[in-house]
């Protein structure tokens, strides 16, 4: 059975055993944390000192507590972690994250000590994450929650929803969250697996995959424990919304890494391609795919069709952005007479009318607008996806075109993705433009064809996971 795992993502009161006030200690990393992502619940700070932190009056044990916590979150010593799971047990406390490390993974001391937490959560029926993990953050709107160590919060939903990344490595962790800000990719839930002494990939993929608020799914894998049980979640789960999985370990090299990192057992490229076709999941090679996938499907979770348009302001870049869109599987169909007639009356006749297009380095904020408007009326159903290439000369002001660009992108009815070149002193605010309008941005032509390349694949995934739901 499924298992409700809404205390560790929606709680309505946390205790942190091990609470502190020096933001730099753990206790207190997480307390700051709490509050920083606007968590409105109740938070009980617990220490033996007594006193309050950040204002908050802390209880110097559970017991103190009137009644339970939905959640208890433990910050201490290794050595006194399992005191306070028997503390937490016997004061009605039934969800517990660990954060702290020192068990399967720390000799045969911590071997003991995880078998011994391993007996107390099925004598007490407990629910456990960790330990020996960063924690968990989840920040949809009106229901923010973080109970972690992790230096900084994700960039958090978009209007279309988020992505969750579920890791079985916290520094990944890490580095999603500060991609999410680099690259505007709208991360608004992590979990970091841990040790998994009961909770695993697999539960968290459950849970979070039937929530509304989520609208792709990521992983980075290392083992799976339930093979079979994997399989079934993760084809329900991708059956309506994407599933995007990095999978470490196909290489004798990345399996060794993952056996002394995880414990994971090695599995190789064939077994990885088997779970992958049977899980119905996308797979990527590397993080920065991911993140391009996180991207993507943030702001079209449903994926796109293969017949893409490339409209450009310059050859080169245009020429790249073919080549790796063929490589990816798009298919740069032919522009529909109408089209193309249209175009070549209105365009200089140095222009490219082909796909690409190209408008030519000097073309201002007319040209691109006018050249879009002609696609989506006589090129209407031509085409699946539109990918924007604006090179910014010297001579052009680029802030008329991205205006333009936004003003029109409502009105595109299929999937718009953009990238800018060149030198760019209006980044940043050219860049958020197009995003809050809708529309993804990428720094090269290349990244923003391998993520369209992503999108692609998802379509006919789905609908072979829906055909064995």
């Amino acid at each position: 059975m499924a298992r409700d795992l809404k205390p560790f993502f929606d709680p309505a009161s946390v205790a942190v055993v091990g609470a502190a006030e020096r933001p730099t200690s753990s206790g207190g990393a997480v307390l700051q944390n709490l509050r920083i992502s606007g968590f409105t619940g109740e938070i009980i700070p617990v220490n033996p000192k007594g006193g309050a932190m950040f204002g908050i009056a802390a209880r110097k044990s559970l017991s103190e507590l009137d009644r339970p916590a939905d959640l208890a979150v433990i910050v201490i010593r290794p050595d006194l972690i399992l005191d306070a799971v028997r503390e937490a047990a016997a004061t009605g406390h039934r969800n517990l994250i660990i954060l702290p490390g020192g068990f399967a993974e720390a000799g045969e001391a911590g071997l003991a000590r995880d078998q011994e937490l391993r007996a107390l959560i099925a004598r007490e029926k407990l629910t456990v994450v960790g330990p020996n993990c960063a924690g968990i953050i989840h920040l949809p709107p009106g229901a923010r929650f973080a109970a972690t160590f992790l230096r900084d919060m994700p960039l958090g939903p978009n209007r279309r929803g988020m992505a969750t990344f579920i890791t079985q490595s916290g520094a990944l962790g890490e580095e999603a969250i500060a991609a999410s800000r680099n690259l505007t990719v709208p991360l608004g839930s992590l979990v970091s697996v841990g040790n998994a002494v009961q909770l695993g990939i697999t539960d968290y993929l459950e849970y979070l995959g039937a929530q509304d608020s989520i609208s792709v799914v990521l992983l980075y894998i290392e083992s799976v424990e339930d093979e079979a049980r994997f399989r079934r979640v993760a084809r329900r789960v991708a059956a309506t919304k994407p599933v995007v999985a990095l999978i470490a370990g196909r290489t004798p090299a990345g399996a060794a890494a993952a056996r002394r990192h995880t414990g994971a057992q090695a599995q190789g490229e064939a077994a990885i391609e088997a779970l992958v076709r049977d899980a119905c999941l996308l797979r990527v090679k590397n993080l920065r795919q991911l993140l391009f996938a996180a991207k993507g499907f943030g702001s079209f979770p449903q994926g796109i069709g293969r017949r893409a348009l490339i409209l450009s302001n310059s050859g080169g870049p245009g020429v790249l952005c073919a080549d790796e869109a063929a490589a990816q599987g798009l298919e740069l169909v032919d522009l529909p007479t109408a089209m193309a007639a249209t175009l070549r009356a209105n365009l200089p006749g140095e222009a490219a009318v082909a796909n690409p297009i190209d408008l030519l380095a000097d073309a201002r904020e007319e040209r691109f607008g006018m050249t879009l408007e002609v696609a989506l009326r006589d090129g209407a159903g031509a085409f699946d996806a539109i990918l924007g290439i604006h090179v910014v000369p010297f001579m052009v002001d680029a802030t008329p075109v991205v205006a333009r660009m936004a003003a029109l992108a409502p009105t595109v009815p299929v999937p718009f993705l953009y990238s800018m070149m060149g030198t760019l002193p209006g980044k940043a605010e050219w860049f958020a433009t197009l995003e809050a309008a809708g529309v993804p941005v990428f720094n090269d032509v290349e990244a923003m064809a391998e993520c369209a390349g992503l999108l692609a694949r998802y379509p006919a995934l789905k609908a072979r996971a829906a055909a064995d739901a």
